[in-house]
């Protein structure tokens, strides 16, 4: 059973930055592509930023040029590096392994998440 433990999250000014932490428990971590997600109440879970397990990156449109997706697959870690954040970034924040062109959550079994507020 693989689990996810996020961390990293909190409460910033418009213009500042957070680095996210995603642990990962399980096998074959540096098989999987992984993910971030970010969902706000009533909405659906959308993906921000995903790395294949070969490193390449893909960042949604909202994100892109701020955020910064890596992973360490020594420690079997992915990270999010949030930069210029932004009131509409607010947000829980979860992390999943991931597949396809849609970056489709691989794995049921999310974790917490850790929550991202943006305000002055």
């Amino acid at each position: 059973q693989v689990q996810f433990v996020e961390s990293g999250g909190g409460l910033v000014q418009p213009g500042e930055s957070l680095r996210l932490s995603c642990a990962a428990s399980g096998r074959d971590f540096d098989l999987y592509g992984m993910a971030w997600y970010r969902q706000t109440p009533g909405n659906q879970r959308d993906v921000v930023a995903g790395i294949r397990a070969g490193g390449k990156t893909h960042y949604s449109e909202s994100v892109k040029g701020r955020f910064t997706i890596s992973r360490d697959n020594s420690i079997h870690t992915v990270y999010l590096q949030m930069n210029n954040l932004k009131p509409e970034d607010t947000a829980n924040y979860y992390c999943n392994a991931a597949m396809g062109e849609t970056w489709y959550p691989m794995f049921d079994s999310w974790g917490q998440g850790t929550q991202v507020t943006v305000s002055s």
